[in-house]
This record gives structure tokens, sequence and C-alpha cells, in this order.
């Protein structure tokens, strides 16, 4: 038997913060080595962040980074075990994102990355070079402060594998696992039985299997130990990486992380024997035949030995049932855990949200809850380092610290109802209901002086004063009522997380949280500047559905039980008068429903269609129910209302992002904000599909006619009938 135990993290790194990074880097080393682990790995760009951006454009970004991973070197860090540290590295005049190899306090490769993330939320082109040469190892001349501490001037750099006397172990790193040709298929031609994966992964809703998949797919028909390391947490930024760090082999999990956790440092330990794999490669004949013609892949040798012989004291890890988390305990999880980070980083001592009853600030409340319920847990489970910032955050003193969640709710979360003359009293009870189940500190405030006195400002300057639509007054007019209620709001929530906590002698200043979905967005269906605006939005890129379906979830498994009603009720923003033959509602506002527009948001994004290609798919997906003519009108609504509003994505409040139609306009959906709003063009060429397919519907109806009575004739039938001056006979 060759025994190995491997040993790989989430960690919850800050970008830029080389400190606090440097030291989780060294705990989870140590961690590793205190499991008898003799590899550890750890994710991408580890040592400075990954979320940097432009910063890794700064020299001072790379110099940082050699001087943390000096300082791993000189130390006991890297006795007898090989860690794979990630950091930017300077090669002549280009910047690679690397994976640095390291063993007895030598660098034994570098290894750079050659496949970059640059889709999505993903620009590593413009910050990295992909390494394109795959013959060869070239040298690398160490920094002169690196050389002189280690007293070694070069090392291999490249793409290629270490060779120990035991076993070969690879890198491969994040994206490249996900090309059409990856570099596992030739390294297990190769003889490489380990394959380390540092990633830079984020969260989406419903995208692990996708992951997952891939570890199992790559060491399932040719053998080997996947492992995976991710980052976990907010790391500065609009994206949660997930952990889920995980140990496969031969296509089975044996060893997998969680996906959502405060915790800022999880090891995920596996022991293998190396001998599966060499006993499951040498079983197919295939890649015997295949391994036998390779191209070669350049290697570092290293004259030591990573594996154990057959030792009972070593416990071997088995497969395990794989851990997935429904969608809404995903909503939950990860905006809980991405609030709790922000919180904690930001310098500020609680959220302020403005609660109005209905599904979507319902829903982050809700968040905001499980995030509660989170600190006390782990504090429960002895985290030190939550303890910590809870007792800080919450402003505990004498000992004291979270015990219950709707207590440390109390002391980090305000609420306020900001109703006006068209809010109904079913909201309002909604809202203070929801309150004191998640224990927020709860207010009650009027807006409608405020509205008055803008009112009457307007009135004296210009000698006119608006009317509601249901009142008589114009579009204009109805609109720019709602508008002011909505902004008024904003300017309230703002002025309340700032002085509410010295009101109550509490130290710091409040985040605001904003409540605007994925599809109000995509449509438009916000104010600019309205209480949408705020300083972070933990539900701007989740559907509609996908929140209605989080508040059944939440009210059962959160303990929120008045979510069950908000849910139930019909949206509605509440802005216009509520008469005895009209109510406001949401979808009938903006002329198509919340699920239309999940619809509209998936083809637009993910399958990247245009209005004439989007009217093509939905005549088949709604063929069913609608004409080509009504599908037309649809599409035309849809790209009229999106063109209109899309200005309104680049003041969008910062967001988690959740999904992949997302619109936001600053890092992941880039398109312009000034459109033709009447897309003179591609509206003219439904049109003409249109005509298209009426014209062929008539004369396939025409065609069926003569058809049927051609059918009936042959009985005797048809030109009785025919003649009798029917001409609809046999359809």
């Amino acid at each position: 038997m060759r025994l190995l135990t491997v040993a790989t993290c989430n960690l919850n790194q800050w970008a830029m913060e080389f400190d606090s990074n440097l030291k989780q880097i060294k705990h989870s080393i140590s961690k590793a080595k205190q499991a008898g682990a003799v590899i550890r790995l750890g994710p991408e760009l580890e040592i400075p962040g990954y979320g940097c951006e432009d910063h890794f454009l700064e020299l001072d970004t790379i110099n940082h980074s050699w001087e943390c991973l000096k300082d791993i070197l000189v130390g006991d860090w890297t006795d007898n075990i090989v860690c794979s540290i990630g950091m930017p590295i300077i090669k002549g005049s280009e910047r690679y994102n690397c994976q640095v190899l390291c063993f007895n306090r030598k660098i034994i490769m570098i290894r750079p990355k050659m496949c970059l993330a640059n889709d999505g939320n993903y620009r590593e082109l413009r910050w990295f070079t992909a390494w394109k040469q795959r013959d060869q190892l070239v040298d690398f001349q160490l920094p002169a402060h690196i050389s002189q501490a280690l007293g070694q001037n070069s090392v291999p750099f490249g793409y290629g594998f270490v060779k120990f006397r035991d076993t070969a172990i690879a890198a491969e790193v994040c994206e490249e696992l996900f090309t059409p040709s990856p570099p596992h298929a030739e390294l297990a031609l190769n003889g490489v039985e380990v394959f380390m994966n540092a990633s830079g992964s984020h969260h989406q809703l419903r995208k692990l299997d996708v992951r997952l998949r891939a570890f199992i797919g790559a060491t399932h028909t040719r053998g080997g130990v996947y492992m995976y390391s991710n980052h976990q947490g907010c790391d500065g930024g609009r994206l949660y990486y997930d952990g889920c760090a995980s140990v496969v082999v031969n296509g089975d999990v044996v060893a997998q992380g969680s996906q959502f956790s405060l915790n800022d440092i999880e090891l995920v330990v596996a022991s293998i024997d190396l001998d599966v794999v060499a006993s499951l490669r040498g079983s197919l004949s295939s890649f015997q035949e295949q391994a036998s013609c390779k191209a070669n892949v350049p290697s570092v040798d290293v004259p030591s030995s990573l594996c154990l012989p057959f030792d009972l004291k070593i416990r071997l890890s088995f497969p395990l049932k794989i851990k997935y988390h429904s969608p809404e305990e995903e909503i939950a999880f990860g905006p809980g855990c991405w609030l709790w980070d922000y919180l904690r980083r930001s310098g500020a001592s609680g959220f302020l949200l403005p609660l109005s009853g209905g599904a979507d600030s319902s829903s982050v409340a809700a968040i905001v809850g499980c995030m509660c319920q989170l600190v006390v847990k782990e504090i429960a489970n002895g985290d030190e380092q939550v303890k910590a910032d809870a007792i800080r955050i919450g402003n505990y003193k004498d000992g004291q610290y979270p015990t219950d969640s709707r207590e440390f709710a109390k002391r980090i979360f305000y609420t306020v109802f900001m109703g006006s003359e068209n809010s109904s009293e079913m909201t309002k009870s909604r809202a203070k209901v929801l309150a004191d189940e998640i224990g927020s500190w709860h207010l009650d405030v009027s807006i409608d002086g405020v509205v008055s006195a803008l009112l009457s400002l307007f009135q004296t300057l210009t000698g006119k004063r608006p009317r509601y639509k249901v009142d008589g007054g114009s579009n204009v007019e109805n609109l720019s009522l709602q508008n002011i209620q909505a902004r008024i709001r904003m300017v309230l929530a703002f002025m309340l997380a700032s002085l509410l906590p010295w009101v109550h002698n509490k130290p710091g200043f409040y985040l605001v949280l904003g409540s605007s979905n994925v599809d109000e967005g995509l449509r438009g269906y916000l104010t600019k500047y309205d209480c949408s605006s705020a300083d972070i939005n933990p539900i701007g890129s989740i559907s509609k559905q996908d929140l209605r379906s989080f508040l059944r979830w939440a009210a059962i498994h959160l303990g929120y039980s008045s979510l069950e009603d908000i849910e139930a009720a019909p949206p509605t923003a509440e802005l216009e008068p509520i008469r005895s033959n009209y109510s406001q509602l949401d979808e009938v506002d903006m002329g198509m429903t919340y699920e239309e527009l999940s619809v509209y948001g998936r083809l637009r994004k993910i399958f990247r269609c245009g209005p004439v290609s989007m009217f093509q798919n939905l005549c088949y997906r709604w063929g069913a129910r609608l004409t080509p003519s009504q599908a037309a009108e649809k599409v035309k609504h849809f790209f009229k209302y999106y063109s209109i509003n899309r200005h309104k994505m680049t003041t969008l409040t910062p967001s988690y992002h959740a999904e992949s139609y997302s619109p936001e306009d600053n890092r992941f959906d880039l398109r312009q904000f000034l459109y033709n709003a009447r897309w003179p063009y591609q509206f003219r060429k439904i049109d003409e599909l249109v005509h298209e397919l009426d014209v062929k519907d008539v004369q396939e109806s025409g065609n069926h006619e003569i058809a049927a009575a051609a059918s009936d004739g042959v009985g005797g039938m048809g030109v009785a009938a025919a003649g009798s001056g029917n001409p609809n006979v046999g359809i």
C-alpha cells in the first residue's frame, strides 16, 4: 500500500489584507501538518486575495506577495509538507497567475495558469497573461531578497509536474479544469496521480453540481486523486466564494467541505491508498494504450517520498454522499454569510432596512435573521473569531456575548416601516409581526408630512399641484407622485442609519440594505435613487420566483411564520391610492408577470438573444398558448422598457451575485445604457416574421380544407357535401 494523507482548505481571505491572509495561510498549514497531511493545497491567489482586480496591476501587490511567501518559507511551515500557494508573479514583463509549489523551505516549481477565466464575473486577461509554452520548463530567476533568504537562485517555471520517489503530483488551476482539453488528461497519461486544483469560484444558485461533476469526471475514466481548494466568503466585492473544498478518488467524493460557513479556515483531510489509482489505470485497456504513446510533459524530480506503508493507525477515506443545498437554503446561507463578512469588515455596527411588509424587503429581513442565527450557532460551536466579531459589533460588555439570535438582532438590526396614505394596514401589520419574530428594533414612520411639504413647495413654484391618475391626473403626474414617495424613503433611510446609533448611544453607523430583485432590475421596475438605493443588496440578483419559494421555506425552517402570509399576498408597490375599484399591482403595472420576466432574462443573458431570436424562441416555448402576434407584442413590450430603464443599472446598489441572468451593470452584464427604445430594425424584422407566419398559416389552412374535401369525396359523400355550399366540410 502507498498511503497518502492530503489536506485542502476553504479560506476566507480579504483582498489586499496581507496580514490576515498570511496568518490564515500559516494556520491552515499548521492544521494540515497536525492532521498528518503531506500535501496542503490553498485557494487561487490566496496571498493577496482573488478579488484584487486592478490592484494586480500594481507592483506593490506583487512585491507584498513575495514578502509573504518568504515569511512562510524561512520558517518551518513547509517542513515535510508540500504546500501549493497561490500568488501573482511577474516574469520578464508579463504577469502570471501562479501556484508556487514549496517543500522543505524551498520552491520546487512555479506553475503559471494556462487558461484564464475571462467571462461572466471574471476579467483575468485584464491583469494576467496565459502561459503558452507546454513543451518545456524554463528557469525563473527569483527576486534578490528571496534568493538570498532561501539560498536558491532559480526555479523551474511553466507547465509540468513534480515526481517524488513514490508518486507524481501536478497543479491544475481553476478554469483549466473546465476547458475542452484539460491538462489533467495528458498529465494522467504521464503518470500523475494527484491533481491539485486551486480555485476562486463564486456561488451561483444551482451551480455546485457542475463543479462536482467536473471533479468526478476528471478521475472517473482515468483514475487519480483530485484535490480542490476554494475561497469562502466575501473578499471585498459582490461575489461570495462558496468553498466546498473536496477530495475525489477515482470518481468518488471521499471528503467535502462546507459550501456556506462563517469560519475563516476550514480544512478538509483525506487519507488514500494510491495503489487504487494504479490498479484502476492498469485495468483500463484504453488508458494503457494511450499512455504508451503519450506526449511527454516536462517534470521536476524531488528525491523524497510522500507515502507511508500499510498502517492501521491511518484511517482511510471512503466514498460519501455528496451534500447539496436546496436553492432556498442557498438563498438563506449564501447572502447571510456574505452580509456577515461585509458587516464585520466594513466598520459598521449593524444594518437598517426599509421594511414594507412585501416579499422583497421581507426576504432581506429573513436573510439578516438567518445571519443572526448562524452567528449564535457558530459561537455555541466554539468559533472564537465569530464570537470576538459579534461582541465588537453588538457592543457587548463585561464578558457577555450573543446566545440568542433575537437578542443579537435587537442590537444590530433596525427595520423601519415608512408608510404613507397609500399604505394598507395589512402591510404595516405584516412588517411589525415579522420584525418581532426576527427581533429587530422596529420603527413605524409616516412620510405624508414630508410628501405634502414637497408638493406645497412645488405648488408655490409653479402654481400647480399634481394628482394621481385615479383622481384624474395624467401619467406624468401619477409617476412623479410615486417617485416622490420612493425617494423620500431613501433619504430617510440613510438619515436614520447614521443617526439612530447615536440616539441609542451605540458606536458607529448602520449599513442601509436594499431590496430590489433581479427581475425588477431587468425590467427597470424601480425608481432611480429610491429605497432600492442602499449600501448593499443581498437579493439583487435573485428572481422573484426564487424569493417566494425562499419565503415559504423560511417560514418553516427559520421560524418566521408570518412569511407565509407575506408570500401569499399579491405584489404591490402601494404608491397609488387604494380605491374600491382600483388597487395597484406590480404585474399589472409592468405589463408582464414575474414568471415571464425570468424567461426574458434568461433568454437575453444566458442564451444571448436579441429581440428577433427571443421572439423566435418564444414562438416555440409559448406557441401552445400564444399566437406569433401575441408573442411579438410581449417581446417588444419587454425590450421597450428594458432599454428605457437600462440607465438605472448604472446606479444599482451593489448586489450579491446569485443568478446567471443578472442585469447588474458594473461587473457582470456589460452593455450600453442609452438605447433607441423603438428598436426599429429589430422590431421590423419581428413584424416581417409575424406576417410570414400569418400568411403561411392561412395557406396551410386552405390546403387542409382542400385535402379534407378530397378525402370526403372518396366515399361518395364529398361531392354532394361540397356542392351544398359548405366550404368548411371536413374541417
